[in-house]
């Protein structure tokens, strides 16, 4: 969990500044040092409170700056500053799955601690997939409606923006009512569909490890 958080939040600055933007390198926020990227609310009291409540867990790091006017063309710059985050998950849940798939050749040998690493690479790609689906939808502040307004036509991006201050309370009823996880399941099944059969890492370990995650 602190790997994917802090390693999207640094995929975001570090994007920026290829673009142009150096506010993120500038405030120290280009570093793995998880503590520079925690969001007190975001980061420990939602996710403890949901844990304690028993249902599905979720939590957010501190966004890194990005100066919007600071990109070399801004609009269309922002879109790949916004879509590193989850990419960056997807590539920390590919290197899991190879973690997983390295730990299933150990234990088959005999060696027990492959059974470790197999299971803490299957959890690895589970919260990056989560992460990264969540991200995804095209709701502002998150990842996926700052795609989507850096594609929508300015007035329409616009009015689209104007949804960010209520962007949490629209995400803590979707999650209330079931909705969020309707929403991000069909992706994130599909992405282990995928890795499983990739890497050749048997699904049915994917759900016993989303079983004890919950």
């Amino acid at each position: 969990m602190i790997f994917a958080i802090t390693v999207h939040e640094v995929a975001h600055g570090w994007v920026a500044m290829k673009l142009g933007d150096r506010t993120a390198q500038m405030l120290g926020r280009l570093t793995l040092n998880p503590i520079k990227h925690i969001d007190p609310f975001g980061t420990i009291v939602v996710p403890a409170l949901l844990f304690m409540a028993g249902g599905f867990m979720f939590g957010w790091a501190k966004p890194v700056p990005v100066t919007y006017q600071n990109l070399r063309k801004p609009k269309s710059d922002m879109a790949w500053v916004a879509i590193a985050g989850p990419a960056s998950n997807l590539v920390m849940a590919i290197l899991w799955a190879v973690e997983a798939k390295i730990g299933l050749a150990i234990y088959s040998s005999g060696i027990a601690i492959g059974e470790l690493m197999i299971f803490m690479g299957i959890a690895g790609v589970i919260v990056n997939l989560m992460l990264m689906t969540l991200n995804l939808l095209p709701l502002p502040p998150l990842d996926g409606g700052r795609i989507l307004t850096s594609l929508l036509p300015g007035p329409l991006a616009w009015k689209v923006s104007r949804i960010e201050p209520y962007g949490f309370f629209i995400l803590m009823v979707l999650l209330y009512f079931g909705i969020l996880g309707q929403l991000i399941w069909p992706l994130i099944s599909t992405c282990i569909s995928i890795i499983s059969v990739v890497f050749g890492v048997p699904q049915q370990l994917f759900f016993i490890a989303l079983n004890d995650l919950s």
